[in-house]
């Protein structure tokens, strides 16, 4: 039976479970080994005027410090734009950036070395904000357009318009397993880099040019994450650089490990941002035209920013025609650690802008919510209200099919009728529901990292190994891949494993991120098995023909249950494993490299017109929550979460990723806070101080489901990604706050920033009956 669509273990779940699962500071030490660590600059912005070295030199164990100017190849890498130093040489641009590389005999000696490198600097006032970048005119990177129809005259002509400015802020992506990284030095200059990281390739170009290597003196290998969320997809590079330096000047291995304050003070995080935003719509919330001005905190550095502001751009529509739509959008320079990607790359941020602006229209004109978004969804089939703001048809969705399953399954109605009772008496709690769906593109906006490839060997007898650019961070990828080829071959999944991803098998590979890991990973590796087994059947068609001139067609062998047998004559089977042996003897090749690229892609950035996405996934979700009306506090009563994922490959990984995506997008917009003080310091560097949901804040009831989808014939196994889309759908319980907060004056419009922090919602509760109380 075909193990795709059923709900296999995790591949690494009994690693997981007992420890056994090695992650970087697992590998055993090598002989000689040394600790990394390293020492960072005292103040956000500044020069350095003098790094004095002499008291380190003296700390018994230390065995070599390194400076910018001991990085034999070119101190500047990005992924975009190639404006980031490895190691500060002079300019300053943000607290802590790494200046000194130390190699010690232990993590101790490492850490007492790097505290007592002295760095004089001449300090200067930082930018930390977007509205001082704004009046600095501080930028990353130029100003994007995206427009469609005539925005002003809509504007001229509408009786009922609205505007205002919406805040969301960052996000610490927390993973588990900090940044880490050993480096082996190799023969001839070489470098074996092992990273937690989601870019192997990106790992192995850094390195090389860090170290003045080319790109074949540089392999880098990952088994494992302990957790990335798009954190590990840019940031390993700068803790692999400083490992790899070590080893090549030392000729001993060494090791690189963040501590987890350490980690989250100098990596990037999700953007934060603050929109401009105005709105024309009818009397029953329709809307006619819409403006956004985006402006994201990139950090000190271009990383990964003008990118997700991209993305951003391309979500603020999320699930809704516009007729009329203007979009700007604008990345900041400040002296923050360089913001990167993190689980939605910028798509959350635009979805956040325009429910907001939907829940404010709703409250405006006094209609349902749940209406107001089913009067302006995409409607597959109608030419006029199919189209995104960028030209890119939505079809083959089933958006209206999932409101109308979700108000039922989750008797929305009747809810919204016990909310309104339960808020006829405020005066201890509020009650607030709200329903938020999702449309999200699934692909990189970058066309040419829209490619996979993947080596597949099928040895004698009858195993099979599976080797992909692709990285498995915990989500699942690799379970996926060996369900896939296992169906290939019909063996059994015991029968494949996946190797671990490394540069030296798989080649100029794109990250594993955009949610495409097994879009692209598994359409390669299917590829691969399609060529062997086009082989096999061949030789198959030939096995089975006999003397008396009956003749098989490849067409009509079957690989099924473990066997090869021809079906017009299934009960002469061969053994899987007996037949590869035999192939092999009549020297079958058995080994295929498979290559993808993804079809149809084509966005042009300048005109901000094209096709930049395969396909979208949707869904949608209903959130109720109870806020206590004096200290703020409030509670999750129920969540109701129903998602169109076409066919799925692993059900039980799937519902997995939609709950720890759902559950990560209500800690960005609730609880989550990123508190910096005047210097640029983070003040919430451990989860005692930052606050992630946890098991009390999930709810009692927490119902998850999917829908049929016929109309998706396309991707793999006509899978549709799971990574990212939930996480958005997490904006439902901060809608809800929202309509709590609402219900208090109705046609009062509740200002609410992201993280709605309990200190957030009883100061919005406070200034909207204040408000209320000077106007009557």
């Amino acid at each position: 039976m075909p193990s795709a669509g059923k709900s296999l273990p995790h591949e690494s779940a009994i690693g997981h479970v007992t420890g056994s699962a090695a992650y970087i500071d697992d590998l055993p030490t090598t002989h000689g080994e040394l600790y990394v660590d390293y020492a960072g600059a005292p103040v956000a912005k500044g020069k350095i005027t003098r790094i004095d070295l002499s008291a380190a030199r003296n700390i018994p164990g230390v065995v070599a410090i390194f400076t910018a100017e001991d990085l034999p190849g070119h101190n500047l890498f990005g992924p975009i734009f190639r404006d980031e130093p490895f190691l500060v040489e002079e300019e300053i641009h943000y607290l802590d950036q790494p200046v000194v590389v130390v190699a010690a005999i232990s993590r101790e000696v490492a850490r007492i070395v790097a505290k007592a490198i002295r760095i004089e600097c001449l300090e200067a006032a930082p930018i930390l904000t977007i509205d001082q970048a704004i009046a600095e005119k501080s930028w990353l990177g130029p100003r994007r357009k995206i427009e469609r129809g005539n925005v002003d005259q809509a504007f001229q002509k509408a009786s009922l318009k609205l505007e205002g400015v919406f805040e969301s802020n960052g996000q610490e992506q927390l993973y588990f397993e900090s940044q880490a990284c050993i480096a082996y030095p190799g023969e001839n200059q070489s470098i074996k880099v092992v990273a937690s990281t989601q870019n192997p390739t990106e790992t192995q170009l850094v390195v090389a040019e860090a170290l003045g290597l080319q790109l074949h003196q540089v392999v880098c290998e990952c088994r494992r994450m302990g957790g990335g969320f798009g954190g590990k997809e840019t940031q390993s590079a700068i803790p692999a650089a400083m490992a790899a330096l070590v080893a090549y000047h030392t000729g001993r291995s060494a090791r690189i490990v963040y501590r987890k304050d350490q980690d989250m003070l100098v990596t990037g995080k999700r953007h934060p941002y603050k929109t401009w935003y105005r709105a024309a719509f009818e009397a029953d919330g329709k809307l006619l035209a819409v403006e956004f001005n985006f402006y994201s905190n990139g950090g000190a550095f271009a990383d990964l920013s003008t990118s997700i502001l991209e993305r951003t751009m391309l979500h603020a529509d999320n699930a809704y025609f516009i007729p009329n739509v203007r979009i700007f959008g604008q990345a900041c320079r400040t002296n923050l650690p360089p913001n990167t990607a993190f689980r939605g790359f910028g798509g959350p941020q635009g979805v956040a802008a325009i429910e907001n602006l939907i829940q404010d229209i709703a409250i405006r004109t006094t209609c349902d919510p749940f209406e107001v978004r089913r009067r302006n969804l995409y409607r597959d089939g109608d030419s006029s209200r199919n189209t995104t703001p960028y030209g890119q048809i939505v079809q083959d969705h089933v958006l209206e099919e999932t409101l109308s399953q979700i108000e039922s399954s989750s008797n929305y109605k009747e809810r919204v009728q016990a909310v309104q009772v339960a808020n006829r008496d405020p005066s201890l709690r509020l009650k607030g529901i709200a329903m938020c769906p999702i449309k999200f593109g699934i692909s990189f906006t970058t066309k040419f990292l829209n490619q996979g490839n993947a080596l597949v060997n099928v040895f004698t007898d009858g195993s099979i190994q599976v080797s992909t650019g692709g990285t498995e961070m915990g989500q699942g990828l690799n379970t996926k891949l060996r369900q896939l080829v296992a169906d290939e071959f019909g063996v059994p999944v015991r029968s494949v494993v996946v190797m671990t991803t490394s540069t030296e098998k798989n080649h100029n590979t794109s990250p594993t991120a955009a949610s495409a890991g097994t879009d692209l990973n598994g359409q390669a590796a299917l590829i691969a098995c399609g060529k062997i087994r086009a082989r096999m059947a061949a030789y198959a068609a030939q096995r089975f023909s006999n003397k008396e001139g009956h003749s098989v067609s490849s067409e009509t062998i079957r690989f099924e249950e473990g066997a090869v047998f021809d079906v017009q004559n299934p009960s002469e089977r061969i053994p899987f494993s007996t037949f590869c042996d035999e192939a092999r003897r009549e020297r079958i090749d058995l080994g295929e490299r498979g290559f993808y690229a993804t079809p149809g892609i084509d966005f042009d950035r300048d005109t901000g017109r094209g096709n930049p996405f395969y396909y979208f996934t949707t869904g949608a979700a209903v959130a109720e929550v109870t806020i206590d009306r004096w200290t703020g506090e409030y509670m999750i009563d129920r969540i109701d979460i129903l998602m169109d994922l076409g066919r799925m490959i692993n059900p039980g990984i799937d519902f997995g990723q939609i709950a720890g995506g759902f559950v990560q997008g209500v800690g960005w917009c609730t609880t989550e806070e990123l508190k910096y003080d005047s210097k640029g310091k983070l003040l919430s560097v451990s989860p005692t101080t930052y606050k992630i949901p946890n098991i009390t804040d999930i709810p009692g009831i927490f119902k998850i489901y999917t829908i049929d989808n016929p109309k998706h014939l396309i991707n793999v196994f006509r899978s549709k990604a799971v990574g990212e889309p939930p996480l958005m759908l997490g904006i439902s319980v901060w809608l809800a706050i929202k309509d709590a907060i609402a219900q208090l004056r109705p046609g009062k419009l509740p200002e609410l920033p992201i993280p709605a922090t309990s200190e957030a919602v009883l100061q919005s509760i406070e200034k909207i009956l204040s408000e209320s109380s000077r106007s009557e």
